[in-house]
Protein backbone atom coordinates (compact mmCIF):
# COMPACT_ATOMS: atom_id res chain seq x y z
CA UNK A 1 0.00 0.00 0.00
CA UNK A 2 2.49 2.64 0.71
CA UNK A 3 4.63 1.53 -2.17
CA UNK A 4 1.24 2.39 -4.48
CA UNK A 5 0.87 5.71 -2.07
CA UNK A 6 4.65 6.85 -3.05
CA UNK A 7 3.75 6.13 -7.02
CA UNK A 8 0.63 7.41 -7.11
CA UNK A 9 2.69 10.87 -5.04
CA UNK A 10 5.50 10.44 -7.76
CA UNK A 11 3.05 10.80 -10.72
CA UNK A 12 1.11 13.17 -9.03
CA UNK A 13 4.09 15.29 -8.85
CA UNK A 14 5.36 14.90 -12.60
CA UNK A 15 1.90 15.77 -13.85
CA UNK A 16 2.16 19.18 -12.10
CA UNK A 17 5.22 20.10 -13.52
CA UNK A 18 3.94 19.16 -16.73
CA UNK A 19 0.83 21.26 -16.16
CA UNK A 20 3.46 24.33 -14.59
CA UNK A 21 5.51 23.89 -17.75
CA UNK A 22 2.35 24.32 -19.96
CA UNK A 23 0.89 26.83 -18.93
CA UNK A 24 4.36 29.07 -18.85
CA UNK A 25 4.80 28.16 -22.53
CA UNK A 26 0.81 28.81 -23.05
CA UNK A 27 1.55 27.44 -26.75
CA UNK A 28 -0.58 24.17 -27.62
CA UNK A 29 1.73 23.90 -30.77
CA UNK A 30 5.03 23.58 -28.51
CA UNK A 31 3.53 21.74 -25.23
CA UNK A 32 -0.27 20.63 -24.42
CA UNK A 33 -1.53 20.03 -20.97
CA UNK A 34 -1.84 16.79 -19.49
CA UNK A 35 -6.16 17.89 -19.48
CA UNK A 36 -5.77 18.57 -23.09
CA UNK A 37 -4.22 14.82 -23.46
CA UNK A 38 -6.78 12.94 -21.39
CA UNK A 39 -9.69 15.31 -23.20
CA UNK A 40 -8.21 13.85 -26.84
CA UNK A 41 -7.89 10.24 -25.51
CA UNK A 42 -11.51 10.08 -24.34
CA UNK A 43 -12.54 11.29 -27.76
CA UNK A 44 -10.65 8.56 -29.51
CA UNK A 45 -11.20 6.19 -27.12
CA UNK A 46 -14.99 6.13 -28.48
CA UNK A 47 -14.36 5.59 -31.93
CA UNK A 48 -14.09 2.16 -33.79
CA UNK A 49 -10.66 3.26 -35.70
CA UNK A 50 -8.68 3.89 -32.34
CA UNK A 51 -9.47 0.37 -31.38
CA UNK A 52 -8.66 -1.49 -34.52
CA UNK A 53 -5.42 0.80 -34.81
CA UNK A 54 -4.19 -0.26 -31.68
CA UNK A 55 -5.24 -4.09 -32.25
CA UNK A 56 -3.61 -4.32 -35.63
CA UNK A 57 0.11 -2.59 -34.10
CA UNK A 58 -0.47 -4.76 -30.84
CA UNK A 59 -1.19 -8.28 -33.15
CA UNK A 60 2.35 -7.02 -35.15
CA UNK A 61 5.09 -6.10 -32.24
CA UNK A 62 3.23 -8.98 -30.03
CA UNK A 63 3.90 -11.85 -32.75
CA UNK A 64 7.14 -10.57 -33.14
CA UNK A 65 8.46 -10.70 -29.90
CA UNK A 66 6.88 -13.95 -29.16
CA UNK A 67 8.63 -15.69 -32.66
CA UNK A 68 12.03 -14.03 -31.34
CA UNK A 69 11.00 -15.59 -27.84
CA UNK A 70 10.49 -18.89 -29.29
CA UNK A 71 14.02 -19.02 -31.85
CA UNK A 72 15.92 -17.64 -29.72
CA UNK A 73 14.86 -19.64 -26.70
CA UNK A 74 15.80 -22.85 -29.24
CA UNK A 75 19.27 -21.44 -30.50
CA UNK A 76 19.92 -21.11 -27.01
CA UNK A 77 19.46 -24.60 -26.45
CA UNK A 78 21.13 -26.19 -29.41
CA UNK A 79 24.24 -23.66 -28.42
CA UNK A 80 24.33 -24.96 -25.20
CA UNK A 81 24.88 -28.54 -26.42
CA UNK A 82 27.04 -27.70 -29.59
CA UNK A 83 29.81 -25.61 -29.43
CA UNK A 84 30.24 -25.37 -33.10
CA UNK A 85 27.09 -24.15 -33.35
CA UNK A 86 27.77 -21.30 -30.55
CA UNK A 87 30.50 -20.27 -32.24
CA UNK A 88 28.84 -19.36 -35.30
CA UNK A 89 26.12 -17.65 -33.74
CA UNK A 90 28.04 -16.01 -31.15
CA UNK A 91 29.30 -12.96 -34.06
CA UNK A 92 25.32 -12.82 -35.48
CA UNK A 93 23.91 -11.83 -32.15
CA UNK A 94 26.88 -8.95 -31.41
CA UNK A 95 25.85 -8.05 -35.06
CA UNK A 96 22.31 -7.72 -34.38
CA UNK A 97 22.52 -5.78 -30.87
CA UNK A 98 25.14 -3.32 -32.00
CA UNK A 99 23.54 -2.49 -35.56
CA UNK A 100 21.49 0.65 -35.58
CA UNK A 101 17.06 -0.09 -34.90
CA UNK A 102 17.16 2.62 -38.00
CA UNK A 103 19.65 0.97 -40.30
CA UNK A 104 17.97 -2.32 -39.46
CA UNK A 105 14.47 -1.08 -40.53
CA UNK A 106 15.64 0.74 -43.70
CA UNK A 107 17.52 -2.83 -44.63
CA UNK A 108 14.35 -5.01 -43.94
CA UNK A 109 12.17 -2.37 -45.83
CA UNK A 110 13.84 -2.94 -49.13
CA UNK A 111 13.05 -6.65 -48.96
CA UNK A 112 9.39 -6.79 -47.24
CA UNK A 113 6.22 -4.97 -47.14
CA UNK A 114 5.91 -2.34 -44.70
CA UNK A 115 2.51 -4.49 -43.37
CA UNK A 116 5.19 -6.97 -41.62
CA UNK A 117 7.84 -4.61 -40.77
CA UNK A 118 7.05 -4.18 -37.03
CA UNK A 119 7.05 -8.02 -36.84
CA UNK A 120 10.65 -8.27 -38.55
CA UNK A 121 12.01 -5.68 -36.66
CA UNK A 122 10.43 -7.05 -33.59
CA UNK A 123 11.92 -10.23 -33.58
CA UNK A 124 15.29 -8.85 -34.17
CA UNK A 125 15.31 -6.63 -30.99
CA UNK A 126 13.53 -9.52 -29.01
CA UNK A 127 16.38 -12.63 -30.30
CA UNK A 128 19.53 -11.43 -29.39
CA UNK A 129 18.74 -10.55 -25.61
CA UNK A 130 16.91 -13.80 -24.75
CA UNK A 131 19.59 -15.45 -26.44
CA UNK A 132 21.91 -14.32 -24.20
CA UNK A 133 20.19 -14.82 -21.39
CA UNK A 134 18.98 -18.49 -21.92
CA UNK A 135 21.98 -19.32 -22.31
CA UNK A 136 23.36 -17.96 -19.33
CA UNK A 137 21.05 -19.14 -17.48
CA UNK A 138 21.57 -22.63 -19.25
CA UNK A 139 25.21 -22.60 -18.78
CA UNK A 140 24.67 -21.57 -14.59
CA UNK A 141 22.92 -24.74 -14.14
CA UNK A 142 24.67 -26.07 -10.98
CA UNK A 143 26.43 -28.95 -12.31
CA UNK A 144 25.95 -30.61 -8.33
CA UNK A 145 22.64 -30.55 -9.12
CA UNK A 146 22.69 -32.63 -13.05
CA UNK A 147 25.41 -34.78 -11.48
CA UNK A 148 22.63 -36.21 -8.69
CA UNK A 149 20.03 -36.08 -11.31
CA UNK A 150 22.35 -38.45 -13.67
CA UNK A 151 23.48 -41.04 -10.40
CA UNK A 152 19.62 -41.28 -9.54
CA UNK A 153 18.74 -41.85 -13.45
CA UNK A 154 15.98 -38.80 -13.44
CA UNK A 155 14.50 -38.97 -16.89
CA UNK A 156 15.30 -36.41 -19.31
CA UNK A 157 11.54 -34.49 -19.10
CA UNK A 158 11.75 -34.51 -15.27
CA UNK A 159 15.16 -32.81 -15.57
CA UNK A 160 13.84 -30.17 -17.90
CA UNK A 161 11.28 -29.55 -15.63
CA UNK A 162 13.16 -29.45 -12.39
CA UNK A 163 16.29 -28.23 -13.19
CA UNK A 164 16.85 -26.76 -16.18
CA UNK A 165 13.23 -24.58 -16.09
CA UNK A 166 13.91 -23.37 -12.73
CA UNK A 167 17.24 -22.70 -13.33
CA UNK A 168 17.04 -20.71 -16.85
CA UNK A 169 13.52 -19.20 -15.91
CA UNK A 170 14.91 -16.14 -13.41
CA UNK A 171 17.27 -15.47 -16.28
CA UNK A 172 14.34 -15.72 -19.30
CA UNK A 173 11.86 -13.24 -17.01
CA UNK A 174 14.91 -10.60 -16.61
CA UNK A 175 15.45 -11.03 -20.39
CA UNK A 176 11.61 -10.61 -21.51
CA UNK A 177 11.37 -7.57 -18.95
CA UNK A 178 14.10 -5.59 -21.10
CA UNK A 179 13.28 -7.34 -24.56
CA UNK A 180 9.73 -5.97 -23.71
CA UNK A 181 10.41 -2.35 -24.11
CA UNK A 182 12.62 -2.51 -27.04
CA UNK A 183 10.36 -4.58 -28.70
CA UNK A 184 7.51 -1.68 -27.92
CA UNK A 185 10.12 1.68 -29.11
CA UNK A 186 11.40 -0.55 -32.54
CA UNK A 187 8.03 -1.98 -33.66
CA UNK A 188 6.71 1.53 -33.28
CA UNK A 189 9.44 3.08 -35.05
CA UNK A 190 9.53 0.44 -37.48
CA UNK A 191 5.70 1.77 -37.82
CA UNK A 192 6.43 5.33 -38.77
CA UNK A 193 9.20 4.51 -41.14
CA UNK A 194 7.46 1.92 -42.88
CA UNK A 195 3.89 3.49 -42.31
CA UNK A 196 1.56 0.48 -42.34
CA UNK A 197 -1.81 1.52 -42.71
CA UNK A 198 -3.81 2.40 -39.40
CA UNK A 199 -1.03 1.76 -37.49
CA UNK A 200 0.12 3.48 -34.26
CA UNK A 201 3.22 4.94 -35.99
CA UNK A 202 1.18 6.08 -38.76
CA UNK A 203 -0.82 7.87 -36.05
CA UNK A 204 2.22 9.39 -34.95
CA UNK A 205 3.43 10.51 -37.88
CA UNK A 206 0.38 12.03 -39.64
CA UNK A 207 0.43 13.63 -36.13
CA UNK A 208 3.82 15.26 -36.93
CA UNK A 209 2.94 16.21 -40.38
CA UNK A 210 -0.40 18.15 -39.47
CA UNK A 211 1.44 20.09 -36.08
CA UNK A 212 -1.17 18.29 -34.07
CA UNK A 213 0.80 18.19 -30.69
CA UNK A 214 -1.95 16.76 -29.27
CA UNK A 215 -2.59 13.93 -31.18
CA UNK A 216 1.37 13.17 -30.67
CA UNK A 217 1.53 13.66 -26.99
CA UNK A 218 -1.65 11.29 -26.81
CA UNK A 219 -0.77 8.40 -28.95
CA UNK A 220 2.66 8.67 -27.08
CA UNK A 221 0.60 8.25 -24.31
CA UNK A 222 -1.90 5.15 -25.60
CA UNK A 223 1.69 3.51 -26.91
CA UNK A 224 2.97 3.60 -22.99
CA UNK A 225 -0.15 2.45 -21.67
CA UNK A 226 -0.32 -0.51 -23.76
CA UNK A 227 3.01 -1.41 -23.50
CA UNK A 228 2.90 -1.54 -19.69
CA UNK A 229 0.13 -2.90 -19.31
CA UNK A 230 0.92 -5.81 -21.68
CA UNK A 231 4.38 -6.20 -19.74
CA UNK A 232 2.82 -6.25 -16.41
CA UNK A 233 0.26 -8.92 -17.19
CA UNK A 234 2.70 -10.89 -19.04
CA UNK A 235 5.01 -11.27 -16.11
CA UNK A 236 2.74 -12.01 -14.12
CA UNK A 237 1.43 -15.02 -16.41
CA UNK A 238 5.08 -16.46 -16.59
CA UNK A 239 6.02 -16.00 -12.82
CA UNK A 240 2.50 -17.89 -12.17
CA UNK A 241 3.57 -20.59 -14.52
CA UNK A 242 6.81 -20.97 -12.91
CA UNK A 243 4.88 -21.14 -9.31
CA UNK A 244 2.82 -24.03 -10.95
CA UNK A 245 5.96 -26.10 -12.05
CA UNK A 246 7.81 -25.72 -9.06
CA UNK A 247 4.69 -27.42 -7.66
CA UNK A 248 3.85 -30.04 -10.03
Amino acid sequence: MRKTLQRLAVIAFWLMVWTAASLCIANDLILVSPLRVLLRLSELAITVPFWLTIAQSFARIIAGFALGALIASMLAILASRFSLLFQLLEPLMLTVKSIPVASFIILVLIWISPANLAIIISFLMVLPILYTNVLKGIQNTDPQLLEMAAVFRISKLRKLRYLYVAQVMPFFVSGCSIALGMCWKAGVAAEIIGLPDDSLGEMLYNAKLYLNTADIFTWTLVIILISLVFEKLFMLGIRLLQKRLERI
